[in-house]
């Protein structure tokens, strides 16, 4: 037997796979699921018979057969910071929709950029209990082997807005932030108003995202606008407060400062400075479409605005982990997350 038969619509069955496998039909259920206890060679028989077969499980069937219910945990900075608030927001409205689809949805929140909280968070989830973890936090090593700690369980990783590349992670859901930082560089290059230092605020040194960030705009100022002197770059950990404090040993150190990229959160901070302190002629990229941000940008605070969608984040990491749980294809195009760029002219309505 081939292919479903053109004529007769008739579709290969989990019989067809275990006849042609030469295996029981409880090894093709075991391969089907994952289950341990199948010897390599019988799993790749199997696969070469779904293959051969051109067989297609009926996922949403199989897991209303078991009573399949899908737990899923998203591991959060505690921060009141907009961007996270947001994500926050967006994983309890999805909980409350996906509830009637067999899903839950719980958040735990962690110190901001403590490697050592999210390593105690990931070892303490139960595998019993939970499909899969999406991770928002920076890349250490003890945040790898946690990773790869949780994996081992069959616990389902993937990285929400900041990669960990190093790890073992099943999916990363974000932008390519090395291209959003050569964005930011190509709109300040444009739109500085005259020559001088750009200073660049991050929020940690550990944030990969933040490092990307920096790398892909020192990339593009170096080549393409090197009039612009790019100063080191000051550690915010996304604090408003701190971020506003930090600012006028800047300003004095380089009193020609024409332009500020803005690479993380804090923004409020930045804005509270900027407006009680104003400098004409200031060129001022940041990250993230936010209640605060919108008013920076319509008061002409802001210049623009490199942003991602939290919702479409949120939603992506629920479909990649559910997907990899039950070891589904995944439409790559669906999951790639834009780098939206806002101006005053063209903010979306809230």
């Amino acid at each position: 037997m081939n292919k479903q038969d053109a004529k007769t619509g008739i579709k290969p069955t989990v019989n067809d796979i275990a006849r042609v496998a030469g295996v029981s039909l409880a090894t093709v259920d075991r391969v089907l699921n994952a289950r341990p206890g199948v010897r390599s060679v019988t799993i790749e028989k199997v696969n070469k018979a779904i293959a051969e077969l051109g067989y297609v499980r009926d996922t949403a069937a199989a897991n209303l057969a078991r009573g399949r219910v899908y737990n899923l945990l998203f591991i959060l900075p505690d921060t009141a910071n907009e961007f996270v608030v947001a994500l926050d927001h967006h994983v309890t409205e999805q909980a409350i929709k996906l509830r009637h689809q067999r899903t839950t949805l719980d958040t735990v929140r962690v110190p901001p950029f403590d490697p050592q909280a999210i390593v105690q968070t990931l070892d303490d989830v139960d595998a019993s209990r939970t499909d899969g973890v999406a991770v928002f936090g920076p890349e250490t090593p003890s945040v790898r082997d946690a990773v790869k700690r949780a994996r081992a369980r069959g616990i389902v990783v993937v990285a929400l807005v900041a990669d960990l590349p190093s790890s073992e992670r099943d999916h990363f859901i974000g932008v390519d932030n090395v291209a959003a930082g050569r964005t930011a560089a190509h709109l300040m290059g444009r739109f500085a108003r005259q020559n001088g230092h750009v200073l660049v605020i991050t929020g940690s040194r550990l944030a990969r995202d933040h490092l990307e960030r920096r790398k892909g705009f020192d990339a593009v100022m170096s080549k393409q606008f090197p009039e612009l002197d790019v100063v080191a770059s000051i550690e915010g950990r996304d604090d408003p407060e701190l971020i506003r404090k930090m600012l006028p040993d800047v300003f004095a150190s380089y009193p020609d400062l024409c332009g500020i990229y803005s690479s993380a959160a804090g923004n409020p901070g930045l804005i509270q400075y900027l407006s009680d302190n104003p400098h004409p002629g200031l060129t001022v990229i940041a990250h993230e479409l936010t209640p605060t941000s919108r008013i920076a940008l319509n008061n002409d605070v802001f210049d623009a605005i490199i942003s991602q969608d939290t919702g479409h984040l949120v939603r992506s990491a629920i479909r990649l982990m559910k997907a990899t749980a039950d070891r589904q294809p995944i439409d790559h195009t669906q999951e790639r997350i834009r780098i939206d760029i806002y101006l005053k002219e063209n903010m979306p309505t809230p």
